[in-house]
């Protein structure tokens, strides 16, 4: 088991390869020292968290610190994988940021209403996306303090 938040991974979930290059040079670029994990949808994201397939190890498998999901993916898009991720007890407590090209108000609501921690519209440029992964660093790996792994519900 890998202790502490800084060796867990960051998923990300985005079957856009540029996307994928360019947040991980935007994580890198603000010092992020994270493995950073590419899922291309949210079978594989499933298949992940569920250590299924070529995820089977616990080794190489680790839980992650968060997760960065595309709604728009082929296969199992990320309002399905968003569903299951948040319903299932083992999986509920994992932050999950939605991260979109979309802006519009059906897609914010729905995923808070499916139980994502924030949504976040892709910044059009690279500064924009350095800028937001700043930020992402600074709340998710700095600030905010995260139940630990139970895969059980408290009353």
């Amino acid at each position: 088991m890998i202790k502490g938040r800084a060796m867990q991974p960051i998923l990300m979930v985005d079957d856009d390869k540029d996307d994928c290059m360019m947040t991980e040079k935007a994580l890198r670029k603000n010092r992020v020292i994270n493995p950073i994990l590419f899922l291309s949808d949210g079978e594989e994201l499933i298949d992940y968290l569920k250590r299924k397939g070529k995820y089977s190890d616990p080794n190489t498998s680790h839980r992650p610190c968060f997760i960065l999901l595309d709604l728009n993916m082929p296969k199992m898009d990320g309002r399905k994988a968003l569903l299951l991720v948040k319903s299932d007890p083992e999986f509920k407590n994992i932050p999950l940021v939605v991260l979109s090209t979309s802006s519009a108000e059906e897609d914010i609501l729905r995923s808070y209403n499916l139980g994502a921690n924030s949504f976040i519209t892709k910044p059009v440029n690279f500064e924009g996306l350095v800028a937001m992964m700043e930020s992402l660093k600074h709340y998710w790996l700095e600030i905010v303090e995260l139940p630990p792994e139970t895969g059980k519900e408290t009353p």
